[in-house]
């Protein structure tokens, strides 16, 4: 079987930024991720074998110059020197355990230095995503002219119904040739000539961004403020990623990813100077509805016009959703949308995976203890890690 994964880029943006926000904060740290599969989902025999060998493939896969030139030109935040670094950058598969039980669930776990196996994420999630759907027989039904008018027939409700929208689909796509598709036929519609009310504004998907001349999209993830909880706690946790990242980019990146712990703590602790300097919020869980009201309520409060900020909604949506959203909105704050599976995974006749790769350990240097990650977010569906742990930090928010 060839490797699935091809281009070094192949990952979404938010992987770099935060990889070198790692190395300028926390270098020495070291973590472990785990693989959920929210549906359980029972994995032919064998699958674990086959994912290894994928794996492996993946540390022959460095960037190349045409890469590094796109990242440059348009990761304008990101300094020479970190380029030097991808360069010499190689996977390392001795980083992975991969496993299946007697039922056929699927194990994955990710250690080493935080720097490097936080490259991880998305090569595991596609990559599983995408084999599944090849030994499922997904791939052999498929039709190519049918997927692609459905593509460009959400394209036009999206545009026509004035949605700012960027592709977030890598972790749980179909195939790759599927997603690029998708992303060629969106990016094609809206530069075709039309003035429609709305926008494509690009994809989180670095390769995918470079090759059809768009804007790779992304700042952060979750991830960060797990690992900032164990070293300041729940209350400050959100706070202090914010202070650190907003130093690390000098203001650039401006939209933060809030509901790792829940929104009221992020609320409770979000500062004038903080909200005044990010651009915008990220809206990642909850409903959508309630966390507007919640969002420009908190900015009323501090004396900023809502209107003048972003808010990115990114919650499993499809199409009818943000158009839903977007009208709630009515112009009272910046509105854009990143939908991902509804874009890369929406095939007839077929199911998309429910996987996620999370932080579950981290000490911040080798010589310090470790401690267990969790995320609590707004829908209970979401949170993931040490049970007791998730119980102990929810009875003190409340």
């Amino acid at each position: 079987m060839e490797p699935i994964i091809k281009h070094f880029t192949d990952n979404d943006l938010y992987t770099f930024t935060c990889q070198y926000y790692v190395l300028q904060t926390y270098p020495r740290a070291e973590v472990e991720y785990s693989f959920f599969d929210r549906n359980g989902t029972v994995y032919p025999q064998g699958f674990a074998e086959l994912l290894k060998k994928q794996m492996n493939h993946m540390a022959s896969v460095a960037i190349t110059d045409e890469e590094i030139n796109f990242m440059r030109s348009k990761c304008y935040y990101l300094p020479e020197w970190y380029f030097t670094f991808l360069r010499g950058y190689r996977f390392n598969p001795n980083e992975l355990t991969i496993s299946q039980d007697a039922d056929g669930h699927l194990d994955v776990t990710v250690h080493g230095k935080w720097h490097s196996a936080i490259m991880w994420e998305m090569p595991i999630l596609s990559t599983v995503s995408e084999l599944s759907h090849m030994l499922n027989g997904d791939i052999e039904k498929y039709d190519i002219k049918t997927e692609r008018e459905r593509i460009r027939e959400k394209g036009q409700k999206m545009l026509s119904n004035g949605l700012i929208l960027g592709d977030m689909g890598t972790r749980r796509r179909f195939t790759f040739a599927h997603h690029d598709m998708a992303v060629a036929e969106l990016a094609s519609l809206y530069h075709n000539g039309n003035e429609w009310n709305g926008k494509f504004i690009g994809t989180s998907n670095v390769y995918l961004a470079m090759k059809y001349g768009l804007t790779p999209i992304g700042t952060m993830s979750h991830q960060l403020i797990m690992f900032e909880e164990t070293v300041s706690g729940v209350f400050e946790c959100n706070y202090n990623v914010m202070k650190k990242f907003s130093d690390v980019y000098d203001g650039d990146n401006g939209v933060f990813l809030y509901d790792a712990f829940g929104d009221k703590v992020f609320f409770n602790n979000l500062s004038k100077r903080m909200a005044m300097m990010y651009k915008g919020l990220r809206v990642d869980s909850g409903n959508e509805e309630e966390q507007i009201e919640k969002i420009i309520t908190k900015y009323q409060s501090l004396g900023i016009d809502p209107a003048s900020k972003q808010v990115i909604f990114s919650n499993g949506l499809d199409i009818d959703r943000a158009i839903e959203i977007h009208q709630y909105v009515n112009g009272r704050l910046q509105d854009s949308y990143g939908v991902g599976t509804n874009i890369s995974c929406d095939i007839s006749d077929c199911s998309p995976m429910n996987i996620v790769v999370k932080l579950t350990k981290c000490r911040i240097t080798e010589s310090r203890e470790w401690h267990d990650c969790v995320k609590l977010s707004c829908d209970k569906g979401k949170t993931l890690g040490n049970k007791q742990k998730c119980d102990y930090l929810l009875s003190i928010i409340g």
